[in-house]
């Protein structure tokens, strides 16, 4: 009667588990068909910028990165860190349409910083599709002030 008891345990055992397993491969499909919807893409038009040279007299630079919504659904903007303190990102808030343009401002501060040749990466974060994490680099050579 144990062996009896026991074997019905593990037969309804194993059929849990495949249950289990058909119920994860459902939300699986249901992923891969959710990611052929609309998605938002981001094409910037350049991802550097050279300040060239410029004097510690004058310290603060800025630059402005273009891009374009390129995809088919809205494309948020989530953050842009810069890699110091030194250098100030501003980014468009609102959404950007299919289609539409929107901006990245970074300004680089130099003032008492050491002369010479500096770079630094902004990394920005969005909903874009295959780009969701871009970065942006800006470089210069500051020169002493004589």
């Amino acid at each position: 009667m144990k062996k009896i008891i026991l074997s019905a345990l593990l037969v309804l055992a194993g059929a849990m588990g495949v249950q289990a397993q058909t119920q994860k491969t459902d939300v699986n499909v249901a992923k891969t068909t959710s990611s052929t919807a609309k998605a938002a893409e981001i094409k910037f038009d350049t991802l550097s910028h050279d300040f060239g040279t410029f004097s510690e007299k004058d310290p603060i630079v800025k630059c402005t990165f273009n891009f374009t919504n390129v995809g088919d659904a809205p494309l948020i903007i989530h953050q842009a860190i810069a890699s110091c303190g030194c250098t100030v990102p501003t980014y468009t808030k609102d959404p950007i349409k299919p289609g539409e343009k929107g901006t990245i401002e970074v300004t680089y501060n130099g003032q008492g910083k050491f002369p010479g040749k500096f770079r630094k990466v902004v990394t920005v974060r969005s909903n874009a599709k295959d780009t969701a994490v871009a970065r942006l680099t800006i470089e210069g050579n500051m020169v002493e002030d004589k």
